[in-house]
This record gives C-alpha cells, structure tokens and sequence, in this order.
C-alpha cells in the first residue's frame, strides 16, 4: 500500500496513535494536500522540545502521573525511527488569534499545545496501529511509504 507519511517527534506520535490528540498544528499548511486520506504515521528519533503536552495531559485531560506514563509507554511499543501507524486527515485551517478563550481551550486540548494562534491546524481521525513497526528513516515534510499488506490493521487489508 503507497501511502503519504509524516514524521511525528515523540510524544505525539504515541498520543496521535492513542487517540488523544486529534489536531496537527504546523506553521504552514502542510497537511491541506492530503485532505480525506489516510496518512502513515512515522516515529521520529527525537523528542519533542518542550513540555506543554504534559500540562494539558494533566491539567485538561485530568490525568495523573500513573495514567500519562502509561500513555507515553504504550506510545513508545514499537519504538522509533519506525512508520507505527495510520490515521485519516480531515480539514486544515488557519487559527486566528482572535477565538473566544472557550474554542482556543478545546483546541488546545486536542491539539496536546497551547499557543495555537497563527499556526495551521489539522483534523486527525480514526488512529491505527500497524501490526508491527515498518523500520525506515524519517523525511521533512510529506514523503510517500509502501507498507507491506501483512502489517496493516486487518480493516485495512483487501
């Protein structure tokens, strides 16, 4: 199966994955062009810089600590540097800065960030975990993967 992938930096390839975060945010909008397709997710080597996704885990999400190492465990079971995952992209949008405090929050919720205002925002859908990892090297930008039938969810298989 040929497939548009994307590199996610960890923690948000797992939370992606796991369901919890249903918005991609980038500066630009590079996800617009694969507008209702299912998009592979890659697992980056590197993490990602910051710790805001640990706030709104706890803060938005209610979680405690037990709960979000669970949730960063299960993100790491098939470690990195690997396409892990399917999800499907819906619409892209720009945020404008100017969003009533209550729809910046669930955005920022679902997103797993704060600060959202002028960056492009994406609906991720449906998450899927392959049944076992697809080890190749992560790209920039939209880079296009063939994942063997045998690893796909079977939902996916023909």
């Amino acid at each position: 199966m040929r497939i548009a992938c994307l590199s996610f930096r960890q923690p948000y390839a797992g939370l992606v994955l796991n369901g919890v975060k249903s918005v991609e945010t980038r500066w630009r909008p590079l996800l617009a062009d694969v507008r209702s397709c299912t998009l592979a997710v890659h697992i980056a080597q590197a993490d990602w810089e910051g710790d805001e996704w640990s706030n709104v885990l706890t803060q938005m999400f209610g979680m405690n600590h037990r709960q979000v190492e669970e949730l960063l465990e299960s993100g790491e079971r098939f470690g990195r540097g690997v396409v892990a995952g399917l999800v499907d992209v819906g619409e892209t949008w720009y945020c404008a800065e100017d969003l009533p405090p209550e729809e910046m929050k669930e955005l920022e919720k679902a997103a797993c960030l704060t600060g959202l205002q002028q960056k492009y925002l994406t609906r991720l859908s449906n998450p899927r975990w392959l049944t076992e990892p697809l080890y190749l090297r992560g790209h920039k930008n939209v880079w296009t993967v063939n994942i063997p039938e045998r690893l796909l969810p079977s939902d996916e298989q023909e």
